[in-house]
């Protein structure tokens, strides 16, 4: 098939016009398009009702446990006074699913609806459902060691005021990044009022790199794709997005990381952390590609990063990201006798 040089000229407009409305991204928010479920849609979402043993409510028990309260004001919001995190967004999942949601898909928004600060262990605390992650705070001898900062300045600042109103005000003397996604460092800038001087602050082998080249060298292209893979565009409800797998969303704030100063290389690396003794795990190109698990020998507790949830989420992201090696995901879930205390 050939084409005029004036073809030419209208085709190469429309695909120009077409790359731009691509791009464009959250725009069609405004003019949201939503198709009703198809009979198939609503005859599988149906059959997956009555077949789901949802009489078993023990998912919502775990989902509850520990659970110390919230914040009293659901929204988070910027500098600006722009919503980064409505808490309150997937209330409307306290009834029973509607026709146009999968029943399961409806359960797993129930779960990860529920937000605030939990006790994990006697020293051990997350505050869950303030962004696409959960940011842990371990107690030390002076103040807290915490794991992983969420997406944003604005959530893990909120969450660590929640943490400071429900347990008292304690300094930040340590933080640890499980590995290179940004939904575990975003956040880091918002706790560095409260970081001691000279603190550690540890991350896997790789991860600079990773992190750079994933959120800076691949940034502009992979920000688009994440607007579709993650419904960036749409809002919260029945016909429009229902949560992103591991978590509800991603916060809509700013971003910024306190560069790590401490590199774990080796499993077994061991650090005593503000009197706490923390046990490492190297697992390169698991789920990130600069990863690690940790472990607390002395509590018999393990943080086994993103590497282990109950979604296993995507080997092959749609935003681009780098594709994750299953084989070696697999082995450094069950590498031997690394964690052989957890447990007994």
């Amino acid at each position: 098939m050939s084409f005029a040089p004036a073809d030419r000229r209208r085709i190469g407009i429309s695909l120009a016009a077409l790359l731009d409305a691509l791009l464009s991204g959250p725009a069609y928010a405004d003019t949201p398009l939503i198709d009703p479920p198809s009979a198939t849609t609503l005859a599988v979402n149906k059959a997956a009702g009555a077949n789901a043993p949802f009489t078993d409510r023990r998912d919502l028990d775990f989902a509850a446990r520990g659970w110390l309260g919230s914040r009293k004001d659901p929204l988070i919001r910027a500098a600006d006074g722009h919503v980064v995190w409505n808490l309150d967004a997937y209330r409307f999942t306290d009834g029973p699913a509607p026709a146009t949601v999968n029943p399961a898909l409806w359960r797993h928004a129930q779960l990860l609806a529920r937000h605030g600060l939990f006790q994990v262990t006697d020293c051990i605390w997350q505050v869950r459902g303030f962004d696409i992650a959960n940011i842990t705070f371990v107690k030390g001898d002076k103040g807290w060691i915490v794991i992983d900062t969420l997406s944003t300045i604005e959530t893990a600042r909120a969450a660590y005021d929640l943490v400071t109103e429900k347990l008292g005000k304690r300094p930040i003397a340590a933080i640890i990044y499980t590995h290179s996604h940004i939904d575990h460092f975003g956040g880091a800038a918002g706790l560095a009022g409260d970081l001691l001087p000279g603190a550690p602050v540890i991350a896997p082998q790789g991860f600079v790199e990773a992190a750079i080249s994933e959120n800076v060298i691949a940034g502009p292209a992979m920000s688009r794709r994440a607007t579709y893979q993650f419904g960036m565009g749409l809002e919260p409800g029945p016909t429009g997005t229902m949560g992103s797998g591991i978590g509800l969303g991603s916060g809509k704030g700013s971003q910024g990381l306190i560069p790590p100063n401490r590199i774990i290389e080796t499993t077994g690396t061991e650090l005593v952390l503000d009197g706490v003794r923390v046990r490492f795990q190297m697992t390169p190109g698991t789920e990130a590609p600069a990863e690690m698990n940790l472990g607390f020998p002395d509590w018999k507790v393990a943080d086994l990063a993103e590497n282990a949830n109950v979604t296993q989420h995507n080997i092959l992201t749609p935003r681009g990201a780098v594709i994750r090696n299953a084989k070696a995901w697999a082995e450094g879930l069950s590498e031997p006798d690394l964690f052989s205390w957890y447990g007994r």
